[in-house]
């Protein structure tokens, strides 16, 4: 059976200063590689005691050792180049912005595990249950394929995705064998298929989202497969998907219910939690909920990263018995909506604000359940 943990965070957590100032002077080559490690390692530690302070039941290394939520993939594999794909940004100084994926500008091949830097301090270091996040491979056929700069090597984004499935599969592989109990994919992109807007400019573009939806599906099943296929029945990892609309300086580039993508992703994607950004009417209603198999966890993420302002307790309480009428209340848990700097950066709140808001979660969690 899998551990309930009804109080979740996403996984990014705001840097502190002395760490986003780290990065800048090794970017400028005024401080050494093992320097940066310890400046890391030093940040990590301060967030760890304070989420096991806290009682958050799944703590992370708040993605600090990465540039943003998915640089892992270009930091460890060949062939990414520095040209962009663009997006249209809603919200605090929206407009269009490059994703902070880079392209692929040439055939993909692995040189180091996506997470190598990171799983051997987290093991030291947690002292409980923790998670390691991963962008699932589905992800990089809407951020990294630039046509004139990808096709010359991959004709078509299915022969991409091709390569991430074996990449991001070696990876899981590698996290089973090294007894990691929780493995997340983050796929904001899926909301891609769930956007009215979004849906439109594919099908003006002669694509068909419910099509591309479902091979996204297939293709990251098949990388987290290899979970399953080398742990035995009781030794397998909790596996969850995180689905949002957009995540960075309190922006967003997606909008809509859960509605269109409903049926495909909730009774065909093989993990155990799903957990979804619920913080604003962008997100729609809890019906599409009624989809999701028993004995799956939905972990509504009912509390914003985007602003400090602190969400009545009342109010989440009323939410989550709404959420209850659809999916049963054991089988469902809390988090915020998102990370809190799924790009280095950060959200436009402060680190006092994070820590309020996860201990809004914890405290919600003991009076609930």
């Amino acid at each position: 059976m899998q551990p309930a943990y009804r109080a979740e965070q996403v996984g990014s957590l705001l840097r502190p200063s002395e760490l986003l100032e780290a990065r800048g002077a090794y970017a400028a080559g005024r401080l050494t590689e093992p320097e940066l490690c310890a400046a890391e390692d030093r940040a990590i530690s301060e967030a760890l005691a304070r989420q096991r302070e806290i009682g958050v039941d799944i703590v992370s290394d708040g993605e600090m050792r990465r540039g943003s939520w998915l640089t892992d993939m270009a930091d460890a594999v060949e062939g990414f180049v520095r040209e962009k794909v663009m997006l249209e940004w809603k919200g605090p100084g929206g407009g269009p912005e490059a994703s902070t994926a880079n392209a692929v500008g040439g055939k993909l091949r692995k040189v180091r595990k996506l997470t190598a830097r990171e799983l051997p301090f987290l093991r030291r270091a947690a002292q409980k249950p923790f998670k390691i996040t991963l962008p699932a491979p589905s992800n990089f056929i809407v951020a990294s394929y630039k046509h004139g700069v990808t096709d010359k090597f991959y004709p078509a984004p299915a022969d991409l995705l091709v390569d991430l499935v074996a990449i991001v599969r070696d990876e899981v592989e590698w996290l089973v064998s090294e007894g990691v109990s929780y493995i997340q994919f983050d796929a904001p992109y899926y909301s891609h298929y769930l956007d009215p807007r979004q849906r439109e400019r594919m099908r003006a573009e002669g694509r068909d989202p419910d099509r591309e939806l479902e091979t996204g599906i297939a293709a990251d099943n098949e990388a987290l497969a290899a979970a399953a296929q080398l742990a035995g029945e009781s030794a397998c990892p909790t596996l969850a998907l995180h689905v949002c609309r957009g995540n960075s300086r309190s922006r967003w580039y997606t909008e809509g219910g859960y509605d269109a993508v409903a049926e495909k992703l909730f009774q065909t994607m093989n993990v155990d939690r799903f957990l979804l950004e619920y913080d604003t009417e962008r997100c729609g209603g809890f019906e599409p909920l009624r989809l999701v198999p028993r004995g799956k966890t939905v972990v509504l993420g009912l509390i914003t990263t985007k602003e400090a302002r602190l969400e009545s307790p009342d109010e989440l309480r009323r939410r989550i018995d709404e959420a209850a009428r659809f999916v049963p209340l054991e089988n469902l848990a809390l988090s915020p909506q998102c990370g809190f700097a799924s790009v280095a950066a950060g959200n436009l709140l402060s680190m006092d604000d994070q820590w309020r808001k996860l201990a809004l979660v914890v405290e919600t969690t003991r009076r609930v359940w």
